[in-house]
């Protein structure tokens, strides 16, 4: 989701200064790998923006934009700025990618607002714009959305905490991303909504912003600690903050009895549900959202029909610790499918 790599304080203030696109811009695929404009090879371009090109989601991401454009014999573009929230990068990658005619583009838009009016712009010289995983606001701005369903994401982990604490009384704390980002309301409503509770009831004890990243996380979650020592059950945005988490439990010697429920699904957080340090996480597949994204492109390229609404590329609740009632697969499901 939000998904985020460091940045220094000072790196955000200068960029913001300078107010330039920090950015990389790569052509792979068939043809020569020129990005330059009118190029008259007549090829299918396909460009594919995301957050940043560090972050493994949005490696994996590629890793099935670039399989799918290989199978459909077109040329991928890619761009990603240099942190998640870049989105003056975005912007001048959609404009170089729509100078180098496109003919769509997939984008992970690190700000769901600012983005539209450049979206807006290439849509109106015909370019089909795809949001993956993210959706931009309004949703509409794009032609079509591929992503997880994140309030059944954050419900899935939801319903496995509440049927986990059978008998006990939950004292939880939230690790949120941050105020308004559309992927972490949705999951952060859908854990409320799959353990039962509605925002201010009295069993959420803290909740913190960790903007997705791991030591922000354990800095949350060590807050929380001392704000409610009693805490039993942590939902975490994703599974770099409940890794964060995790460490600053087990400095206090709580690892073991505090039930920890994340969303994403990576090979990295799953390896965490095996070895106990996270008891379920809600997988996605960033993987199929990037490969169903360009068959659309290459759809729309060949037939002129254009990919509409919101797909739903699919969400399993990953643990190996089984709860009644509750539907889900084992880690080694998980691994075999991590962000597949």
């Amino acid at each position: 989701m939000s998904r985020t790599t460091r940045l220094s304080s000072s790196l955000l203030r200068t960029a913001a200064v300078a107010g330039v696109a920090a950015l990389t811009l790569t052509a792979c695929g068939s043809g020569s790998g020129s990005t330059s404009a009118g190029s008259g090879s007549g090829e299918v371009k396909v460009g594919l923006i995301t957050k940043t090109d560090t972050n493994p989601f949005f490696v994996k991401m590629k890793e099935g934009a670039e399989k799918a454009a290989e199978a459909d014999g077109v040329k991928l573009m890619t761009a990603a700025g240099k942190f998640d929230g870049d989105n003056a990068g975005q912007v001048t990658a959609i404009e170089n990618m729509v100078a180098s005619g496109v003919k769509g583009i997939l984008i992970t838009p690190s700000d769901s607002k600012a983005i539209v009016p450049a979206i807006e712009k290439a849509r109106a010289k015909g370019v089909l714009v795809i949001a993956l995983d993210s959706p931009t606001e309004p949703e509409s701005a794009v032609d079509a959305l591929f992503a997880t369903d994140n309030l059944k994401a954050g419900e899935l982990i939801g319903e496995y905490a509440k049927a986990a604490m059978t008998g006990k009384t939950a004292k939880i704390a939230t690790l949120d991303l941050a105020p308004g980002v559309a992927v972490g309301v949705q999951r952060h409503n859908g854990f409320l909504k799959g353990f039962g509770i509605e925002e201010g009831d009295s069993s959420i004890v803290c909740s913190q912003d960790t903007g997705g990243d791991q030591a922000k996380g354990q800095t949350a979650m060590e807050n929380c600690l001392q704000k409610e020592p009693d805490i039993n059950v942590v939902y975490t945005i994703n599974e770099p903050a409940a890794l964060g988490a995790y460490t600053a439990l087990k400095a206090k010697g709580r690892e073991k009895d505090v039930l920890i429920v994340s969303v994403d699904g990576g090979c990295t957080g799953t390896e965490a549900v095996k070895d106990g340090k996270i008891a379920a996480t809600s997988q996605q597949y960033p993987l199929k959202m990037a490969s169903e994204g360009v068959k659309a492109v290459v759809t729309y390229a060949k037939d002129g029909k254009k990919a509409s609404g919101y797909t739903d590329t699919g969400v399993t609740l990953i643990t190996d610790k089984a709860q009644d009632g509750i539907t889900s697969k084992d880690t080694a499901y998980g691994l075999e499918n991590c962000w597949g």
